[in-house]
């Protein structure tokens, strides 16, 4: 506080120096133009006399004076006289610059008091603007940290299921109950994929860290004799350039095989597969069959969103954390996390519409939050180890298992990360979750929804584990059954058209 006092003083004593300067300055050059109107005029009473002698002369004879002087004085006489009419003129313009100047002295005068009292008022004034001015800098500050505070508490409870609420938006159609049907004719033994299509699987963020991401699946439908493929994508990467990557892929695989192509995405994998068919439908509508989306923040998802929104406590800072996990550590692109965010999901949504010329499925489910998965903190997943030809050299076993490889188990908190996640949000927003997504934003306009009435979480797909319940079905079965009702879907759809 005594720093600013000091501050002020310092600036008030300059700002006095300055004004004071200005005066002396403006009187000085009035008194140097006071000086340069009145430099020709000495004998300004003399001029006058002589200028009344000669109009008196003009009128009469000018007196005579004897002796030789007289010629003398009439030659003076008449110089004087032409002085006397230079002088007049010179006396004349004299007095309108008197006039003129006399006006704005004392204007100046009369007005120097007032600068005076108005500077001496500012001075005054000084201490209470500053004070004012730090109350309302105070009031601002405040503000803003509510503000700043109401966002964060609020977060994204106005955009869970916006989709539901969008306008244009066509409805969906429940398609649980066959979806059922046909997940138990599978665990029964009755397979009917057909094997005129090839299947591509598409991971979703972070997926190139997870080496168990869909090899579960891919093995079984390759036991079942189909064409299966998981997409080689960099899943930290933007939504548009995962899209542009899949067109070339699923071109790729159609001018191999000569098959249609049935797409299944997890998570973002979804995403990036409906913004493939959005951006580049003209070009992949005689080349895809179907699209089965599964637990995919097709609306966006709320743990993206308060991560990355601006405006809150603390956003900067967050941010700048997680760029550094995913751009340093991980050696991705923050785009991938903000494309999943509500207000990029809006803006993409709105620009690139999805067609509905294809089957499409939505699937979501909800995370359990029972007191014994929060308890355990772990899930037992088996990785898969690569095959060593050297382990035929030190274990009697057959060539198959070697080939095979061997399973290892792996400890994995996935369950209750996702449990965690899935409380805190039924607690904040009351919306049901698997822990990353919210059951109504899985949900895609004009799709088949399917919504099993099973705890699963985010992540059921992402490991593969051994039952610990035999009655409950297993990632593979759910995977197959789901594209198989997409199967359904496509002929149902190519039946009416024939009708039609």
């Amino acid at each position: 506080m005594q720093d600013m006092l000091t501050n002020i003083w310092r600036l008030t004593s300059y700002i006095s120096n300055r004004f004071i300067q200005f005066i002396e300055d403006l009187v000085h050059r009035d008194a140097n133009r006071w000086t340069r109107n009145f430099r020709v005029t000495p004998v300004l009473f003399s001029s006058v006399q002589c200028s009344k002698g000669y109009t008196d002369s003009t009128s009469s004879q000018p007196p005579q004076i004897g002796g030789e002087n007289n010629g003398i004085s009439e030659r003076k006489v008449s110089n004087n006289c032409k002085e006397v009419l230079v002088d007049k003129r010179s006396v004349v313009i004299n007095v309108n610059n008197i006039f003129s100047i006399i006006p704005s002295i004392l204007l100046k005068s009369l007005t120097l008091p007032l600068f005076g009292v108005q500077y001496a008022w500012s001075l005054g004034m000084a201490p209470w603007r500053y004070s004012f001015l730090c109350i309302r800098c105070t009031q601002v500050h405040i503000h803003r940290i509510k503000s700043r505070a109401w966002k964060t508490w609020h977060g994204s409870s106005d955009d869970i299921g916006w989709l539901q609420h969008a306008p244009e938006m066509p409805p969906v159609q429940d398609g649980t109950s066959r979806f059922l049907e046909l997940l138990s004719d599978i665990r029964n033994g009755e397979h009917s994929l057909p094997s005129s299509f090839v299947y591509l699987l598409i991971p979703g963020l972070f997926s190139n860290h997870g080496p168990l991401y869909f090899v579960a699946p891919k093995r079984f439908f390759s036991k079942m004799g189909l064409a299966c493929h998981i997409a080689k994508v960099n899943s930290e990467a933007s939504v548009e350039h995962n899209a542009l990557e899949l067109k070339q892929y699923i071109e790729e695989i159609y001018w191999g095989s000569g098959k249609p192509v049935m797409l299944l995405g997890h998570s973002k994998g979804g995403i990036d597969a409906a913004a493939a068919l959005s951006i580049y439908w003209s070009d992949l509508k005689d080349k895809v069959a179907g699209l089965a989306l599964v637990q995919s923040p097709y609306g966006g998802t709320p743990i993206a969103s308060d991560i990355l929104r601006e405006g809150q406590i603390g956003d900067k800072a967050t941010r700048r954390i997680m760029e550094l996990i995913i751009c340093k550590i991980i050696k991705g692109d923050i785009r991938a996390m903000e494309d999943l965010t509500y207000e990029k999901r809006k803006e993409f949504i709105m620009k690139h519409k999805l067609s509905l010329d294809i089957p499409l499925i939505s699937f979501h489910s909800e995370a359990s939050m029972a007191p014994g998965v929060l308890a355990t903190l772990t899930h037992i997943a088996h990785a898969e180890l690569p095959s060593l030809p050297l382990l035929k050299f030190s274990i009697d076993e057959s060539d198959s298992y070697v080939e095979s490889g061997c399973q290892v188990p792996v400890m994995i908190p996935a369950s209750a990360a996702m449990a965690v996640s899935a409380l805190n949000l039924r607690l904040r927003y009351g919306a049901k979750s698997d822990g990353l997504v919210t059951c109504c934003d899985a949900e895609v306009p004009g799709s088949v929804v399917v919504r099993p009435n099973m705890k699963l979480d985010h992540a059921w797909m992402v490991y593969s584990s051994k039952h610990r319940n035999s009655n409950e079905p297993n990632a593979c079965e759910m995977c197959e059954a789901l594209l198989a009702l997409l199967v359904e879907l496509g002929d149902t759809k190519r039946e009416m058209e024939q009708i039609l």
